[in-house]
């Protein structure tokens, strides 16, 4: 069995000390063999906040898959945005914007859908969906196939219409076609699993809350994804649960669980 820890919009700079130690605890508990930070990793792109990030996450020991976010680049630097944007995210996570990790079950492909000359909007090339689409096309029976963007490739809600990634729906139909499961994102601090209607076969969107931030939305408490999945699943099922962090007990609590049956099973294979 395969977990991965899904950590979405830290937005250090505005984290919460408890809370940051309750997902510390709860990742030394669950022991995930891959943690996603899908974006919005800190708040201002400030080195400061990028080394707190990178603390924290060589603090788990697990290796870590990571995407910029719109926060992830300078704002009111507009130098460095214009000349450099993902510097300052390089020294801390690296210069590939768009990592690969692969194991006998998961193949988890990162894309970068931030864009300089947008403050927040999210946008998927021609290419971009192209490159993502020949991985998964080379995915084995065995592997799970989870996409993972910044800004929703889809929504719930009608206020987060406007959130959606430039160029979802020629994504989403591609990605599609080429054998996508999951598609992780983040931004809008908002978790739900979403099955995705009208494609050539079954793919969710899988968004996350706020992980450890005060900026959370109204109702929703910070939040993280925990993904179950491997050869010996029970019938082929994919568990995706998400956990809260409850204030009460200082520490994140499993809420709730969605059970996804991806189209091909690796036993099948």
């Amino acid at each position: 069995m395969t977990v991965l820890l899904q950590v979405s919009d830290p937005h250090f700079g505005t984290e919460r000390p408890t809370v940051v130690h309750a997902l510390a605890e709860l990742a030394r508990q669950q022991r995930p063999d891959l943690v996603v930070l899908s974006g919005d990793i800190t708040q201002r792109a400030r080195p400061a906040q990028f080394r707190a990030a990178r603390a924290f996450t060589d603090r788990l020991g697990v290796p870590v898959l990571a995407v910029p976010g719109n926060h992830d680049i300078p704002l009111f630097d507009l130098w460095t945005r214009l000349r450099s944007p993902y510097a300052r995210y390089a020294a801390a996570f690296g210069t590939d914007l768009e990592p690969v990790r692969r194991s006998q079950d998961l193949l988890v492909v990162g894309v970068n859908t931030t864009r300089a000359r947008r403050h927040k909007d999210g946008e998927i090339s021609p290419p971009q969906i192209e490159r993502v689409a020949a991985l998964l096309e080379g995915a084995t029976a065995t592997q799970l196939r989870v996409v993972v963007v910044h800004q929703p490739i889809a929504v719930t809600r009608d206020d987060d219409l406007p959130n959606r990634l430039h160029g979802h729906d020629a994504a989403l139909h591609r990605w599609a076609g080429a054998g996508a499961d999951l598609v992780m994102g983040g931004h809008i601090h908002l978790p739900y699993v979403l099955g995705l209607k009208d494609l050539a076969r079954p793919m969710w969107a899988v968004q996350a809350g706020t992980a450890v931030s005060t900026r959370v939305r109204p109702g929703v408490p910070n939040s993280v994804n925990l993904l179950r999945w491997g050869q010996d699943s029970t019938l082929g099922l994919c568990q995706i649960e998400q956990w809260d962090f409850a204030a009460g007990a200082g520490s994140f609590v499993r809420n709730t669980v969605s059970e996804v049956r991806p189209a091909r099973v690796g036993i099948q294979g």
